[in-house]
């Protein structure tokens, strides 16, 4: 076959190939895209609206929804209409009343936390059916512990004056810790085992 017949040949099966620019390009030589339209695949996202622009409508939401238990970032992540979790903090820094309302949210959205727990641990248990009749799901039981564990430390970690476990002794009213001087202890016990040796 001369050149000029094989260049006719390659023009021949490469216009069979050519996409035209009109039609959308399909996919070829794989199987499994056939006839998948690439150009919608790979389409770039639309431009959306910036998020973050801060409203007093949208604050007193996200406030609403903290005093529910429900997490900042969660809030943030749920509606497009709600800014980065960041942009919220740079919003409590440069504006004290919103950082004192989402404060005190928080602190109402953990006793709906600790109410969850408590809804959750009364619930009646799954149970299974068996021959000698119903019995208790372990499974279930050990999930509802897990669960309610996990939100106890939590809300322990989150506010340990209130959750922790630690029992701290006050004196005073402003909740000074009580200072104790065990100089005395020290010199009795000294005096104490002085005396012992002295009747030995």
């Amino acid at each position: 076959m001369s050149k000029t017949a094989q260049n006719a040949a390659g023009d021949a099966q490469s216009s069979k190939v050519a996409v035209s620019p009109k039609k959308p390009r399909k996919a070829l030589q794989n199987p499994v895209m056939t006839g998948v339209d690439i150009d919608a695949v790979h389409k770039l996202p639309a431009k959306t609206k910036p998020r973050g622009k801060y409203t007093p409508e949208l604050a007193a939401e996200i406030c609403d929804r903290l005093s529910n238990g429900e997490p900042l970032r969660q809030i943030c992540r749920s509606d497009p209409k709600f800014p980065v979790w960041q942009k919220i903090y740079e919003w409590m820094v440069r504006d004290p009343v919103l950082a004192g309302a989402i404060a005190r949210a928080r602190e109402v959205g953990q006793d709906a936390i600790a109410e969850e727990i408590y809804a959750l641990v009364e619930r009646e248990p799954e149970r299974i059916l068996s021959e000698g009749g119903g019995r208790v799901d372990a499974g279930y039981v050990q999930w509802i512990r897990v669960q309610a564990d996990i939100k106890l430390k939590l809300l322990a970690k989150w506010n340990p004056k209130r959750y922790g476990d630690r029992v701290a002794l006050t004196g005073a009213a402003d909740g000074a810790p009580i200072k104790v001087d065990h100089g005395i202890f020290d010199a009795l016990l000294t005096n104490l085992e002085l005396k012992r040796q002295i009747a030995e």
